[in-house]
């Protein structure tokens, strides 16, 4: 029910429902003006809170914007830059939304603080005032009414007059404040109506446009947001990934801790206590010491893991010799003593064990007697790059492209072992000839097929793409442009053998057909990439390093399925590196000729007719297949006619070359067509010095290190 209407006429006749008209008109004023004054109260209380809450947010966005990540590994991946960039920009979001909101809220105060403040005070109050007049005057009319009634009618008729002319003007002073009175409460009635609601308006208007500038940013962020959530999910898989790895080698070191323990540049290196002289007697301090065979140099640096840092200075010993400590001339065992070439003194160091003690006296040549402690434990696998190996891996290959290339899974799901180990004996057969049987059986499920596949690649006696390359085809990976990351790895696949080329190119082809049906299988490049990567690209050494390393092998085998007909169907430019240039000025300025140790075996190219015969004699003998592998795998990548020789053949997987039989079983004679700089293979028969080999090769394995004997050229 709405308020009664104030006639001007009922002013004059001032009747009581007059009276409760005004009243209840005065009431709704009364309740106007506490409801605006408890908004204002109100909004000034948001205001406040809004700042509070952009200080707070301005400050978490600090917060995230000065965090920065460190990932494990001397470089990251695209997702690792992705995520490790992405708390920056929650802190750009966030400081982008603060602004608009600062903005909201200094203009809250003059669109909605400042306008309720001037109506409440300006109308509202001007009414109250004009209402003092009318209450004024009304007790001013009635009383002069009252003593104008209790005139006696004996007075005077002068003065009667004068009494009724005085009541009229009051009586129509009244009129005019109550007339003055009605015309301004109706006003305030009114007004409120706009100069109320309006500002409330504006200020809604203001949060409108602060929450909308949000939707705006949250659009704009939409992209990254969806990016993000890729490389979030893609980093988890890889974490997933290589957690068991991690914890699988945490438990072998467990067991055998010398077995696992990585390659050092040092000949020797652990705790010793040193014995030192004190004015108060001798003491045994705790050291970390380092030796290096070459140079004969043993530093020695105080240190506690107790107390977390460094107890003194490094310093550096000279070895001259080292003599073991008889038991009965100390009492502490496990000791002897090192005596330095600048050192007057002779220092006697203890050992943490007995075996700890020969192992320092044989890195120093002491008396002790010589343990090896680098032992090889890798076993030389079955499998072999030869007709049989190829054979294999087409008929896997055209079994999966024939009946299972539309399965859920493919090469992710594994088969059971025993079948795969069964498909391998009965594909390995040595009595089977390759081309005796075209295809695999129907009775084989596909995951057993796939996973003999993958079995026979790791069976190998290297990785498919080497130990030599590994490190490379890795740091490749970790290049920053994605151009520069497909340049270094189309030259990195042309200096691998040329087997190990043939059967990259054969695998990779087929790969890119199971992600071309990706959507049936689900198994994408980047799948594929997670699957084959250990496989084709694992260390040499097995280390919490390597297993980080795995993420950059899966993205070397996405490249290079997602650009397999670019890698091996056209011969990269290959520009010699700084490195490369180095090499090649200190080999021409070093005129002393290589040691028989040092110098590598060298296989020429023969006689037309003398390779075909040769290439015959390889298809009989898988062991003579063996062997060219393992020279092969020792290619120089810097011939130019290697590099043509592998573009005319990159097709060929029967490709014509001179074959390297098991030892005492071939000579070849080198032709003298070619210049003797330029060797088509080279296979060490012994490590091969710093100078002669690439910067980036990893160790080599004991099969490239003597497994092959052949005339060396003189």
């Amino acid at each position: 029910m709405g308020l009664p209407p104030l006639e001007f006429s009922d002013c004059y006749l001032d009747s009581p429902q007059f009276r409760d008209r005004l009243k209840s008109h005065e009431t709704e004023l009364d309740k106007t003006n506490k409801f605006i004054k408890e908004l204002i109260k109100d909004g000034k209380s948001l205001v406040a809170a809004h700042k509070n809450l952009s200080f707070a947010k301005r400050k978490f966005a600090g917060s995230l914007n000065e965090f920065k990540f460190r990932c494990i590994g001397d470089a990251e991946t695209d997702d690792e830059i992705c995520i490790a960039r992405s708390l920056q920009e929650f802190a750009a979001v966030l400081g982008n939304l603060e602004d608009e909101r600062i903005r909201m809220i200094d203009n809250a105060g003059e669109v909605l603080i400042t306008p309720l403040e001037k109506f409440r005070k300006e109308q509202i109050g001007a009414a109250k005032e004009v209402k003092k007049k009318y209450d004024k005057e009304t007790e001013k009319y009635c009383g002069m009414l009252e003593k104008h009634m209790s005139l006696s009618s004996k007075k005077k008729e002068v003065l009667l007059h004068e009494a009724d002319v005085q009541l009229d003007q009051i009586r129509q002073n009244f009129y005019e404040v109550s007339l003055e009175y009605v015309l301004k409460v109706h006003e305030v009635q009114e007004r409120k109506m706009f100069e109320f609601v309006e500002p409330l308006l504006a200020f809604l208007q203001g949060l409108f446009t602060f929450y909308h500038h949000g939707y705006e940013l949250a659009k704009d962020f939409s992209g990254f947001k969806t990016q993000l959530s890729i490389s979030i999910q893609n980093t988890r898989d890889r974490f997933e990934g290589t957690r068991s790895e991690v914890e699988s080698l945490m438990k072998k070191m467990k067991e055998n801790p010398h077995e696992h323990l990585a390659l050092s540049p040092f000949t020797m290196e652990g705790y010793l206590y040193v014995q030192e002289k004190r004015h108060f007697g001798t003491s045994w301090v705790k050291h970390y010491c380092t030796y290096q065979r070459e140079t004969k140099q043993l530093t020695m640096v105080p240190f506690d893991q107790k107390s977390g840092g460094k107890v003194g200075e490094e310093e550096l010993v000279q070895l001259k010799s080292c003599i073991r400590r008889k038991t009965e001339s100390i009492e502490k065992r496990f000791c002897f003593d090192v005596e330095g070439v600048d050192r007057p003194t002779v220092l006697t160091m203890q050992a943490l064990s007995e075996e700890e003690r020969k192992l320092w006296m044989e890195a120093m040549d002491g008396r002790e007697p010589v343990y090896n402690s680098n032992k090889d434990s890798q076993s030389e696998g079955t499998a072999q790059l030869d007709n049989i190996g190829f054979g294999i891996i087409r008929k896997c290959i055209q079994a999966v492209e024939t009946r299972g290339i539309n399965e859920q899974g493919l090469y992710r799901i594994a088969g059971v072992n025993s079948r795969v180990q069964k498909l391998l004996n009965v594909l390995m057969d040595p009595k089977i000839s390759p081309e005796t049987e075209t295809d695999i059986p129907t009775e084989w499920e596909i995951k057993t097929i796939t996973s003999s596949l993958k079995s026979y690649l790791r069976m190998l006696p290297g990785p498919l793409m080497t130990y030599q390359f590994q490190r490379s085809f890795i740091k490749a990976a970790k290049l920053e442009n994605q151009d520069s990351r497909i340049k270094e790895i189309h030259c990195l696949i042309h200096r691998l053998p040329e087997k190990n080329r043939q059967m990259l190119d054969l695998l990779m082809t087929h790969l890119a057909n199971v992600a071309a049906h990706h959507k049936q299988n689900l198994m994408t490049v980047a799948n594929l990439g997670i699957v084959f990567g250990p496989t084709l690209l694992h260390p040499q050494e097995e280390t919490v390093a390597a297993i980080m390393d795995i993420k950059f092998q899966n993205i070397v085998v996405e490249i290079i399925i997602e650009n397999h007909e670019k890698m091996f169907s056209t011969v990269p430019e290959m520009p010699q590196t700084n490195s490369q240039l180095h090499l090649s000025r200190k080999r021409s300025t070093d005129s002393k000729p290589p040691s028989c140790s040092e110098r590598p075996l060298t296989l020429f190219q023969t006689s037309h007719s003398t390779e075909k015969e040769e290439k015959r004699d390889s298809v009989n003998s898988s062991a003579e297949s063996v062997s060219s592998s393992n020279a092969n795998s020792s290619i120089n990548s810097t011939c130019a006619q290697r590099s043509n020789m592998n573009n005319l053949n990159a097709n060929d997987p029967d490709l014509d070359v001179a074959k390297v039989s098991r030892p005492n079983s071939l000579l070849l004679n080198p032709s003298p067509t070619l210049p003797p700089t330029c060797p088509m293979f080279s296979a060490p028969s012994s490590p091969m010095p710093t100078s002669s080999t690439s910067s980036d090769a990893s160790p080599r394995s004991k099969e490239s290190q003597g497994s092959v004997r052949v005339q060396s050229r003189t």
